[in-house]
């Protein structure tokens, strides 16, 4: 049956067609503009007519719809008030009403942030106007590109310093990590490299971990951007939006300890991480205040994209790391009387040790020991705390973060 709405496909001059069709489309363009304009000089007289119509009308994105998952996610991203709607009118069905969301215990919240290894930086012992010490290094053979990403993180983390990676053996991660542990940094930051571009960034929390492995994508320095602003000495604002999960949480609170807990607000200078669908977006901007009402941002740069994609607990792992094995050993006779020797040796080593330390208490005042650091030593073996699979992203509301 053929539909009584016009078509202008049935006109078979193309010219003419055209012109019907291009008709057409001015016409419902004009309707759609009157309709909204009817509707904006209604809501400007009465302003709860567009909140009502606002908390109807919410879009569905993969954000607010992503899966909640009690066992990681700290609150019910879809929750949120209720709606105006329900509110109103009290003739409205129960089911429409959405339920309240369930969220954490704030007691077990509270123990995770007490207990993660952050847990000394936000005790308030450490001076907040000293910035933490960042040690910045690169993946073996690097080339131009990289260092010039280097030199930007540099400006980007208060009390960051860049040292170039030696080649040769004996310069693994692990032992970079304890080596700048038992000299005072508080991270370690490896900017890897592939095909000549910088590809991953690898953190490590000193001394104890832990170390996080980010995907870099996206990478725009500051010279590239257009009308960019000089940065300055200042130590900047941190904002982390997004972050709603455990895990979210443990990579936020990472990225804090970057930075000074004290910002200089004089500086005018804030830095974002922005998280959305695990993404994470980095960006640099300075206030500028146009008027005592007006305010704008001017990025300052760089910026780039960082996706995790493994956890570990502690520093990274050193599979070769200690003394050589020792030779195979038989039990004989010259063996039981080497140690028999060695044993008396180590007796009469103790009694000359003990009058030397009595003479001193007779004689003289005795020396005092000053304690020593410990030396931080690399594990051997790694230990995941959460690493990224295809498998579980099941759907694409899948998110971690």
């Amino acid at each position: 049956m053929p539909s009584s709405r016009f078509e202008p496909s049935a006109i078979k001059n193309k010219v003419k067609r055209e012109e019907v069709a291009r008709k057409q489309k001015k016409a419902k363009r004009q309707e759609k503009l009157q309709r909204r304009l009817a509707q904006a000089k209604a809501e400007a007289n009465d302003p709860l007519a567009k909140k009502k119509r606002l908390a109807q009308n919410v879009p569905r994105t993969l954000d607010n719809t992503r899966e909640y998952d009690p066992s990681i996610l700290t609150a019910n991203p879809e929750a949120g008030p209720s709606t105006l709607a329900s509110q109103e009118d009290p003739t409205s069905s129960a089911a429409n009403v959405q339920p309240e969301p369930e969220q954490q215990p704030q007691d077990e919240s509270a123990a995770d942030i007490a207990n993660d290894p952050f847990a000394a930086y936000f005790s308030g012992t450490f001076d907040p106007s000293v910035p933490p010490k960042v040690l910045i290094t690169t993946s073996p053979k690097a080339t131009r590109t990289t260092y010039d990403f280097c030199d930007e993180l540099v400006g980007v983390f208060p009390g960051a310093e860049f040292i170039r990676r030696k080649k040769g053996k004996g310069f693994e991660l692990g032992r970079i990590a304890g080596w700048a542990a038992n000299r005072g940094y508080s991270h370690l930051m490896v900017v890897n490299e592939d095909m000549k571009k910088p590809n991953a960034i690898t953190m490590v929390y000193l001394p104890e971990g832990p170390t996080a492995y980010f995907k870099l994508t996206s990478i725009e320095l500051s010279q590239k951007i257009s009308g960019h602003a000089r940065a300055t000495a200042h130590y900047p604002e941190l904002v982390l939006n997004g972050f709603v999960t455990r895990l979210g949480h443990t990579v936020g609170r990472l990225f804090q300890t970057l930075f000074p807990p004290m910002p200089e607000f004089q500086g005018r200078q804030v830095v974002t991480l922005h998280n959305q669908r695990d993404f994470l977006f980095f960006r640099r901007h300075r206030y500028a205040f146009r008027s005592t009402e007006k305010v704008a941002l001017q990025e300052i740069g760089p910026r780039f994209t960082l996706k995790l994609r493994y956890l570990k607990k502690g520093l990274p792992a050193v599979k070769n790391l200690g003394a050589p094995s020792k030779p195979l050993e038989f039990d004989t006779e010259e063996n039981e009387q080497q140690q028999e020797q060695q044993a008396l040796k180590d007796v009469e080593m103790g009694n000359t040790g003990a009058q030397e330390q009595g003479g001193e208490e007779d004689g003289g005042a005795p020396q005092v020991e000053e304690p020593k650091q410990k030396k931080v030593i690399p594990p051997t073996e790694d230990e995941y705390l959460w690493i990224w699979k295809p498998e579980l992203e099941a759907t694409r509301r899948t998110f971690f973060l």
